[in-house]
């Protein structure tokens, strides 16, 4: 019966998250498309009462920094040298000159920004710490209160950090708030690349390779853009290079209030079959795909031993009352704990790329400002810890089982994870 009833539930879990196939869902809303730039969208399913008697007490967190400018000057430079070029050599169409106009416009925003948390990144963290309050009140109130915040030391991650604590002290004035940012705190907030992850990730690139080029159809958009074919097909020009950097500057804009409305450049399978390479390159580097030896989210080995051993010494505490763990970092340390912690489907391991999509969706892990929230309740009347886990706001399933989804008992699922973390330490 039991087991009847934790299969039930993770059914239950899985066709909601599910309803829509990544197809369906794209073509209805093109930003998804976007993959790791996919701005945050506000969940709206109401969260699962606790069982009787229960209360959340704690929480242990990992967020990844909000929306933000892209990394690099040539993201943005590639394209607009491609089309001023053709533009000089009088091979850019008409519709050529508006989207170098709209890059050309937008582009005097990234100077010296490079990286950095946008307007609407910022807005994102408020959003969640303001939710975080009213979803879990009794986490954050009274003056025993206490909140451990932690960032790496990248500036918009801290910026982050700060948004949605300034949420939790609004709320909550006479709470306990520490911030700290430290290289000390790196090893374990950001990735773990040993030895064992690097000889597994070397296959990656040529596993991906077909389906870049399976994928990539850069002729109708290079035909919008250069009036002279020879312009662009030609063995100097890497068109599908060309396509798929300019794509990248298009789903970003959706990190800006001000960004330029650029999604007419592709046509709406053209961002799918984009989504799709990108969805099998981070399952490939980050997730636990067999064709890199379904090791990669070790890479968040020590950060999942380090909320477990946070969560241990609050637990041991006499005197701890109530507050939460907050750690602030990066995507590449989110996707990878998700799938390490398997969380929903995040750790399903998928031998046929075409179909990965069917079992693994990237943008439903790791958008911008993405968030794993383990959320931990006591009862007065029972020894038994339970915790839920919230993947960007949703309840997500769990590896063990369990009679009362989506909320597990705590001592089951510590001897899961350090049972997990310890064989893959024996295997190093």
């Amino acid at each position: 019966m039991k087991k009847t009833l934790v299969l039930s539930a993770f059914i239950m879990a899985f066709t909601s998250a599910s309803a829509q196939t990544a197809k369906e869902e794209i073509y209805a809303d093109v930003l998804k498309s976007g993959s790791n730039h996919m701005a945050y969208q506000v969940p709206t399913k109401p969260l699962t009462k606790a069982p009787k008697g229960y209360e959340p007490f704690y929480m242990c967190h990992y967020g990844r920094h909000g929306s933000r400018w892209l990394l690099g000057d040539g993201e943005y430079m590639g394209s607009i040298r491609v089309l001023r070029k053709a533009k000089e050599g009088g091979v850019l169409t008409a519709f050529g000159g508006e989207v170098l106009e709209k890059l050309e416009r937008f582009y005097p925003s990234t100077i010296k920004r490079l990286g950095d948390l946008s307007d609407v990144g910022e807005m994102q963290h408020h959003g969640i710490g303001k939710r975080m309050t009213e979803n879990f009140p009794e986490v954050f109130s009274g003056k025993d209160a206490q909140v451990d915040a932690r960032s790496t030391v990248v500036i918009r991650c801290i910026l982050s950090m700060t948004a949605e604590c300034e949420e939790l002290t609004a709320f909550n004035p006479k709470m306990r708030m520490h911030n700290d940012v430290s290289e000390a705190f790196q090893y374990y907030l950001n990735a773990d690349w040993n030895s064992k992850l690097r000889e597994a990730e070397k296959p990656r690139w040529g596993v991906l390779e077909p389906y870049k080029q399976k994928y990539t159809h850069p002729e109708r958009l290079c035909r919008t853009l250069f009036s002279d074919e020879s312009f662009w097909n030609n063995a100097d020009f890497n068109a599908g290079s060309f396509m798929r950097g300019l794509f990248n500057v298009v789903n970003n804009m959706q990190s800006h209030t001000f960004g330029e409305d650029l999604w007419n450049v592709f046509t709406t399978e053209e961002c799918y079959d984009q989504w799709k390479i990108r969805n099998i390159e981070w399952y490939l580097g980050y997730g636990p795909a067999p064709q890199t030896g379904g090791v990669m989210p070790f890479s968040q080995a020590k950060l999942l031993r380090n909320m477990i051993e946070t969560t241990d010494t609050v637990m041991a505490s006499k005197t701890y009352k109530n507050g939460a763990s907050l750690r602030f970092g990066h995507e590449v340390c989110v996707m990878p704990l998700a799938c390490l912690m398997e969380l929903d489907s995040c750790g399903r391991q998928v031998e046929d790329l075409d179909h990965l999509e069917d079992y693994w969706v990237n943008y439903r892990i790791y958008p911008m400002a993405c968030n794993i929230q383990c959320v931990f309740y006591r009862s007065k009347k029972s020894p038994d810890i339970l915790v839920k886990v919230l993947l960007n706001e949703k309840e997500a399933s769990l590896p063990i089982e369990t009679a009362q989804y989506p909320y597990y008992k705590w001592a089951d699922l510590r001897a899961y994870y350090l049972k997990k973390l310890d064989d893959f330490e024996k295997d190093k």
